[in-house]
């Protein structure tokens, strides 16, 4: 099932990054970005942030499942998603611990 695109705009509000998140529309499911960084997926209108050690320990009670079929488990965030201020430090502890993007290659 594909994801409503007011639940990402949801998310992204919640989020209150201003133009540093952003988002791509893959397969009818949504990839949220912070500058060149993804760092969260919305599938099936749930949302799920990549897994760090900080992000672990902000959550507490981690929940893990993957997206989609076949893919690694991520953080799936429910009962936080009206807290604006936990989603934001999460993002924020997050993006700080994710690897920088590589370059991508020319062709």
């Amino acid at each position: 099932m594909a994801s409503d695109q007011k639940f990402v705009d949801f998310i992204v509000d919640q989020i209150n990054y201003a133009e540093q998140v952003t988002y791509k529309k893959m397969f009818g499911e949504y990839g949220l970005y912070f500058g060149d960084k993804l760092f969260a997926l919305v599938c099936d209108n749930k949302l799920f942030v990549k897994p760090t050690l900080a992000g672990r320990a902000h959550i507490m009670d981690v929940v893990e499942a993957p997206p989609y079929p076949g893919a690694k488990n991520q953080f799936l965030i429910e009962e936080q998603l009206e807290d604006r201020d936990w989603l934001r430090k999460l993002v924020s502890l997050t993006v700080a611990e994710l690897p920088e993007s590589k370059p991508k290659k020319k062709k």
